[in-house]
């Protein structure tokens, strides 16, 4: 019945199939033209709108980023800015030229272009002052490079200057409050001439006898030093390289073949007390140090073959499959002639020091457990091992007896510590009474550490300024002359192992009137970075408000 349909069909319907089979083939075209890369169909990606630029496309993301590179280059004669700074500085400009665009901020003159040039710190010399000839250079060194042309750097130029003038306007004039210009300027200017007195806290060594009530008092108080974290319990099976030293053949030409590609291992060390040394001679050199080639060589194979017996013993245990801690692992064991080494239990995270402290042990220590009882073979200094896991201690508190001396040393130091806040201020007060009454400050340290036991060093500073610091002033001074005045002698500080002590013996304030140049210099100064700062704050907005428009592209 069906073949006589079909041959029914093929002679009195031929037309019919003619139809459905262009509608067939019209369809399945349609439908593959409109799925996504085939049949002429382009994958689209989403727009990213950036102002004018659409950063889904290579070329708007050139645009962005690759005149935020020149400008950086062409201000400051580098363009290694990170990746984030970058895209950071890119977005901001962009903005900002956007911006002079809305507000028909017009094209600056070739003038205005020159004295922008002028004023590029990439071309002052060491005075700070514009240098014609950094910037000759600089044009001769783009010529030959030709990878910028003049024209892309006279563009982003232009920009510059157009970006400046929004930036100015945007900033404001910049507002700075009288008290503030006052406080930088005597920051500043003030004059300072200093004795710095430095104690040698390790000198200081008072007699500290705890009895055990006092190291068990203070072990209560601190028992958070003392705890111990988790710790792993692991064993292992070594592969000692020192047991494959007698299967390793080796012959003279890999000795020498050996030798020749390790020359600084096995080089002659020269003896200085030869006034004259005998002319070099590569045969006796070598003859001389072939013990020492052919043992390293051998050790080396040896190494291999130990790692190679761990990884033949590894895959064994992986085919066999027995349990944890069963009696086929025992036996396992037992058939190839290997025992397991206990290792002391050791935190999470560290390496055994058994096996030397190498992280690739960490690494894979950390990885065991009862379903991963075992790991891979693990190369060693010594050969090769292959670790088993045993058991997770958890964290506890141990007794006092399992840490005493350590207790002991912490309770002396804090012991230490205190005794020396009572003794600095000892120090302050004889220091400061013996100034008063007419010593000098190098006499006065030295009679109050002596009476202490303490060594003490002392050196004097000239008057200087903040704006001109002193090259060998230790820098916790600074946060104390905040503190101090004329005559005074500061509290004691302490840094690292030394503590501190700064006699003002003279100070003298600056003139703060808006008659003096370096008051107006300052207000300019804050003002300007306050203006910055508005502005900035402002581009920031606007660039999240156009990055908003594409919400995968805000970070």
């Amino acid at each position: 019945m069906i073949s006589w349909i079909q041959k029914s069909f093929q002679q009195h319907f031929r037309v019919v199939f003619l139809v459905l089979l262009a509608v067939t083939i019209i369809s399945f075209i349609v439908t593959i033209g409109a799925a996504p890369g085939l049949g002429g169909a382009q994958r689209r990606a989403q727009a990213q709108p950036f102002f004018d630029l659409n950063l889904s496309t290579e070329e708007d993301r050139k645009t962005l980023y690759g005149d935020a590179q020149l400008s950086v280059y062409l201000q400051y004669g580098y363009s290694g800015l990170d990746e984030a700074r970058l895209q950071q500085f890119a977005y901001t400009r962009y903005a900002c030229l956007a911006l002079a665009d809305q507000l028909h901020i017009p094209a600056p003159t070739d003038t205005e272009v020159t004295e922008h040039i002028k004023s590029m710190p990439r071309f002052f010399n060491e005075s700070g002052q514009f240098d014609p000839k950094k910037y000759s250079e600089f044009r001769d060194s783009i010529r030959k490079d030709g990878h910028t042309n003049e024209s892309s750097i006279g563009r982003v130029l232009a920009d510059e200057v157009r970006i400046q003038r929004v930036q100015k306007l945007l900033g404001g004039p910049g507002y700075v409050l009288p008290t503030e210009v006052k406080k930088q300027v005597e920051m500043a200017d003030t004059s300072w001439t200093l004795g710095v007195a430095t104690f040698d806290l390790a000198s200081y060594k008072p007699t500290i006898n705890p009895t055990d009530a006092d190291l068990q008092k203070f072990f209560e108080a601190n028992a958070f030093r003392y705890e111990i974290p988790p710790q792993l319990v692991l064993s292992y099976i070594d592969f000692p390289a020192s047991a494959y030293v007698n299967q390793v053949k080796v012959t003279e030409s890999d000795v020498r073949a050996y030798y020749d590609a390790n020359p600084a291992r096995f080089a002659k060390t020269p003896n200085p007390a030869e006034k004259n040394p005998a002319p070099a001679n590569p045969a006796a050199d070598y003859a001389a140090a072939r013990p020492q080639v052919e043992a390293a060589l051998r050790l080396e194979r040896a190494q291999r073959l130990a790692g190679k017996a761990a990884s033949d013993f590894v895959v064994a245990l992986f085919e066999h499959k027995p349990a944890f801690n069963s009696p086929e692992l025992g036996k396992f064991f037992s058939q190839r002639n290997v025992s397991l080494k206990d290792l002391p239990p050791f935190p999470e995270g560290q390496s055994p020091a058994a096996l030397g402290g190498d992280p690739q042990i960490t690494e894979e220590a950390a990885r065991l457990n009862k379903d991963r009882y075992f790991s891979d073979a693990l190369p060693t200094s010594t050969g090769a091992v292959v670790l088993f896991w045993k058991d997770i201690l958890p964290k506890r508190q141990p007794t006092l007896a399992e840490v005493k001396q350590k207790v002991l040393a912490d309770y002396t130091e804090d012991e230490k510590s205190k005794r020396f806040v009572e003794v600095g201020k000892t120090l302050r007060t004889q220091i400061a009474a013996r100034v008063k009454a007419g010593d000098s400050f190098e006499k006065a340290v030295s009679a109050a550490a002596d009476a202490q036991g303490i060594k003490a060093d002392v050196k004097t500073h000239p008057a200087f300024t903040l704006r001109q610091q002193p090259q060998d002033l230790d820098y916790s001074v600074y946060n104390i002359l905040e503190h101090l005045d004329k005559g005074q002698v500061s509290e004691i500080t302490r840094s690292e192992n030394k503590a501190l002590l700064v006699y003002a013996a003279d100070k003298k304030a600056p003139d703060v009137s808006e008659s003096n140049p370096q008051y107006v210099q300052t207000r300019t100064q804050i003002a300007q970075g306050t203006a910055a700062r508005t502005g900035n704050e402002y581009l920031m907005e606007l660039v999240r408000a156009e990055l908003a428009k594409t919400p995968r592209a805000v970070d």
